[in-house]
């Protein structure tokens, strides 16, 4: 079996993830839907030894870890092919491994329906914005995009922390210091406070883990850095209350008061099958206004998703609004749009069901 012309041979195909598992056939997925690689099971040996040769051609990287530990997160290249991003693991005793694609190439938002109102988020030069989804949304393609305009735009130094590598990013008229947790740095919490000694204009924080993480990423805002970060939530409320929670009782009041006066926008998005067989994204976009800091500040976090729905803004719109634009384009269906809903007797009503 050789692993480099099936890494070649899925990448031709626009397969997103590759699926590395004993007892079932290799698995690729495109635009959303499963496809058998080949008829053949794959066997623990067989398992085995695609992942030794993963970890051989991404310049030999150790294998110790992994087979000690039983996880193991990593990115490397192969020149003219395509970046990939992996996740080896064990299961039931075999090697196993979810495989990432991506391109070369940074993508183009305009390609990826990235909405301009998105793209504007770019040109903000403190605070904190945040883009939030499930697994596998497009939060780290939105980033890179963000990331990108600032480079292509501005002079500045962007530092970009992430576990692995994404996307690589060349210097164009700033500087771009992209660090690998575990490769190049220790930890998030680490390389952020290290971060902040090397005169960063904007910092890519790849995830806010632990309370330690979001108090200094929310310092570092506060004190003039625009930091972009990602959280596993849906919506701008949820996102809100999740950063306060993560914080002991006892200092919530203050965190909620400094997160009201340092956070500028909070982008949701979510992947959603189009009428022509694509994955195309979906937004909520809130952007911070008088209102909706004095709702944080007071601890009435319940009313903002009220406030995103109700807004005539062109730079504010919430899920339903969008799921229900999509719709009408002819980008979506029904069952899409209302399945996607936040509130979908509501959705429900306006699409006339």
């Amino acid at each position: 079996m050789n692993v480099r012309e099936i890494l070649e041979q899925v990448t031709k195909e626009n397969a997103s993830d590759l699926f590395v598992v004993a007892g079932r056939p290799l698995t690729y997925k495109a635009n959303g839907i499963m496809h058998m690689y080949s008829e053949e099971r794959m066997m623990p040996d067989s398992c085995h030894a695609f992942i030794e040769e993963i970890y051989h051609l991404a310049d030999n990287r150790d294998i110790t870890h992994f087979k000690e530990t039983g996880d193991d997160d990593f990115s490397f290249a192969i020149p003219g092919v395509s970046r990939f991003r992996v996740s080896a693991y064990k299961q039931r005793g075999s090697f196993s491994a979810v495989i990432r694609i991506i391109t070369f190439t940074l993508p183009k938002p305009d390609e990826l329906m990235i909405p301009q109102s998105v793209m504007e988020l770019a040109s903000i030069k403190k605070g904190l914005v945040l883009v939030t989804g499930p697994a596998g949304s497009g939060k780290s393609t939105t980033l890179a995009c963000l990331i990108d305009r600032i480079n292509s735009t501005e002079e500045t130094h962007i530092i970009t922390l992430e576990d692995p590598l994404e996307f690589l990013h060349s210097h164009k008229k700033s500087i771009v210091s992209q660090r690998e947790i575990c490769t190049d740095t220790e930890n998030y919490l680490t390389a952020l406070r290290a971060s902040l000694r090397q005169s960063p204009d904007v910092i890519l924080l790849g995830e806010m883990r632990d309370y330690e993480t979001i108090n200094t990423a929310m310092t570092a805002a506060e004190t003039g850095h625009l930091i972009f970060s990602t959280l596993h939530t849906i919506g701008a409320a949820s996102t809100i209350d999740r950063i306060i929670d993560a914080f002991p009782a006892s200092q919530q009041r203050q965190v909620s008061i400094q997160l009201s006066m340092v956070l500028q926008a909070i982008v949701s998005q979510a992947l959603l099958p189009s009428t022509d067989g694509r994955m195309i994204p979906a937004f909520e976009i809130m952007v911070m206004t008088p209102a909706i800091r004095n709702l944080i500040r007071e601890g009435k976090t319940h009313q903002i998703d009220g406030m995103i729905y109700s807004s005539n803004s062109t730079t504010m719109i919430s899920m339903d609004n969008y799921l229900l634009q999509l719709f009408q384009k002819g980008l979506i269906t029904k069952h899409t749009a209302l399945e996607n809903a936040s509130n979908p007797e509501m959705l429900a009503r306006k699409l006339g069901v």
